[in-house]
């Protein structure tokens, strides 16, 4: 017995992170696998029981890691990104999440057959718009302007509201009589906006000031944080039902926008545990479903969810949108995102389960419904969304840009070659004098820290896929490194090999903190810069049958030092340490040269296959 308690512990982890893996190995939907293996473990094999395996402590247990997922999503959440746009995120999670809730209800009582109360409540759990599932979508399109913090807004803010809404459309239910459910919702609104407001804001104080006057060393950070968040989410529904998850959220807002501690290495550990909730939680939710409610689908299910696609979506932003200045394209960008995810999974099986124990007719309808928008939802603008990002010239196909660190000399002789292949490239620099020369060689530029958040936030990253720090000072290269990697992935940010320290504790950096080293070991910052004193400079040479890349060694000899390979694709492939990328007729080079070899009388441009 116990043994096979263990076993479904561990399937549940190692399917929940596995099904995230294989999504991002082959850009899929994660949500539609986790639901897909959560579904086959479940109710398909019979294997997972989460009920049985769980108990009681299931459903709080879904709602406190929900708590934490909207936690770390309030963490990034900042006033300046939506400063030119806070009116429609304003509108959106008010007038829009109001107009979702009353065309899905009318929807689903007209369509499905729900009675009016059962379609209220549904109408309130679909408000929800998934950031456990807009995160990653965001993450993927990168699209530029301000769409992408308008939606990463809504989808916070909204699910804290959406619940809010579930919870009053659910008293409402059980109260019976029309009278006092609206003093219910009204008192309800009230109580929730005040315990929320109260608690979440009190906690992010308290924590702020535990980390201000270092009260706890910093390998406590992490475990006294998510103690105050649990304690504030429990603290807040102890107060007033439901009201945790507003708490919580504001907290993460409120601790994002304060200027007197800095929270990074709190971000990061609530992310790792985001992908791990997000994967265990599906599967557990998923593996709840009864196939007998599945079945009973029928075609009226996909009328609805058209509706729900095709007119309470476009219809609650437009409204949400009127006089916001945005255009079109924007607009109907904002349209056509809107999946639901985790908290409306959550949510809806909390209350099936309150109304099936209260005996309400339909009850076991709300749980299979809303699954079949979850799955509708994720993949159909999973699949679609960068498509139409690219179509409203919103997105940037494939970025493969590079954003340089340091605009000195050599870097931007990088710059120009990579420019001159049809990249877009990005120099960051704090030197003015770097800074304005790039200017006037026609370069994109960003003067300022880049280590700054002032920096970190202003940064254009539509188009770009690469990060390459190229200063002389190793401590910025490898912290930059880490910054951007949760921008670019850690496959995509490079840094020059350190200078020549001994490594351990007095000298050099830990390995972790390295990003992958630039084009070979003995490629610092001090070496490249004396062989381009010595004349070396960066040449871009198109591979031929006739000149190959042992032509191209032949030609040049040792000392050239490759450094990247453009294929007729237009891909980049850096050469690293740990990568060589092989070469082939019909790609180009770029490489690094010496100057000398052509002092030897040999031509420059051979048969005339190389270009410079």
């Amino acid at each position: 017995m116990e043994e096979s308690i263990l076993l479904q512990f561990a399937v549940i982890v190692l399917f929940g992170v596995g099904a995230q893996w294989i999504a991002w190995r082959f850009r899929l939907p994660s949500i539609l696998l986790l639901l897909i293996l959560g579904f086959a473990a479940g109710p398909v094999t019979g294997f997972l029981d989460p009920d049985a395996l769980f108990g009681d402590l299931l459903l709080p247990a879904v709602s406190l890691s929900v708590g934490i997922i909207l936690f770390e999503g309030g963490l990034s959440l900042r006033f300046d990104e939506i400063a030119a746009s806070g009116k429609v995120v304003r509108n959106l999670v008010t007038v829009g999440a109001a107009a979702t809730l009353v065309f899905a209800a009318a929807a689903a009582h007209v369509i499905l057959g729900f009675d009016l109360r059962l379609a209220v409540l549904l109408g309130a759990i679909l408000v929800v718009t998934g950031p456990t599932v807009v995160g990653p979508l965001l993450g993927h399109i990168r699209p530029v302007g301000v769409v992408g913090p308008i939606l990463k807004w809504e989808g916070i803010l909204i699910d804290p509201i959406g619940a809010l809404l579930a919870v009053l459309a659910f008293e409402a239910i059980v109260s019976g009589d029309p009278g006092k459910a609206t003093l219910v919702v009204a008192g309800g609104i009230v109580l929730t906006l005040l315990v929320g407001f109260a608690v979440g804001l009190a906690a992010a104080f308290v924590l702020g000031q535990v980390l201000r006057r270092y009260w706890v060393p910093e390998f406590l950070h992490n475990p006294v944080t998510l103690t105050l968040v649990a304690g504030a989410f429990v603290a807040a529904n102890h107060l007033h039902a439901e009201s945790g998850l507003l708490a919580v959220t504001l907290m993460g807002i409120a601790l994002a926008n304060q200027k007197k501690v800095d929270v990074r290495h709190i971000v990061e550990f609530k992310e790792n545990l985001r992908v791990l909730f997000i994967g265990c939680l599906f599967i557990l939710l998923a593996a709840r479903l009864d196939p007998a409610e599945i079945a009973s689908l029928s075609g009226k299910t996909l009328l609805f969810l058209g509706v729900l696609v095709l007119l309470v979506r476009p219809v609650a932003v437009a409204l949400s949108t009127l006089g916001s200045g945005l255009a079109a394209r924007e607009r109907a960008f904002l349209a056509w995102m809107a999946p639901r995810g985790i908290v409306a999974a959550a949510v809806a099986s909390v209350f099936a389960l309150r109304l099936e124990e209260t005996g309400h007719a339909g009850a076991d309808r709300l749980v299979p419904v809303t699954f079949a928008v979850i799955v509708a939802t994720v993949a159909l603008y999973g699949l679609t969304s960068l498509p139409v990002a690219r179509r409203l010239r919103l997105a940037v196909p494939n970025p493969r840009g590079a954003l340089i660190l340091g605009a000195h000399s050599w870097a931007r002789g990088i710059g120009r070659a990579l420019r001159e292949a049809g990249f877009r490239v990005l120099l960051v620099d704090r030197n003015w004098k770097n800074v304005a020369i790039a200017r006037m060689e026609g370069f994109e530029t960003f003067y300022g820290n880049v280590l700054s958040e002032g920096t970190w936030e202003e940064i254009g990253l539509g188009g770009l896929g690469h990060f390459f720090a190229l200063t002389g000072n190793d401590e910025v290269n490898a912290l930059s490194v880490q910054r951007f990697t949760q921008e670019f992935g850690r496959g995509n940010v490079y840094q020059l090999a350190p200078q020549n320290r001994p490594e351990g504790r007095q000298g050099g950096l830990a390995r972790d903190f390295h990003g992958r080293i630039l084009f070979a070991e003995d490629a610092s910052y001090d070496r490249l810069s004396l062989r381009f004193l010595e004349g070396a400079e960066v040449k871009t040479t198109r591979l031929t049958e006739e000149f190959d890349a042992q032509a191209f060694a032949r030609r040049w000899g040792k000392e050239a030092l490759p450094l990247f390979r453009i294929d007729e694709t237009g891909d980049l492939a850096v050469f690293t340490t740990d990568a060589r990328p092989a070469l082939k007729a019909g790609q180009r080079l770029v490489s690094l040269v010496a100057p000398a070899v052509e002092s030897e009388g040999k031509p420059a441009v051979p048969s005339g296959k190389e270009t410079a």
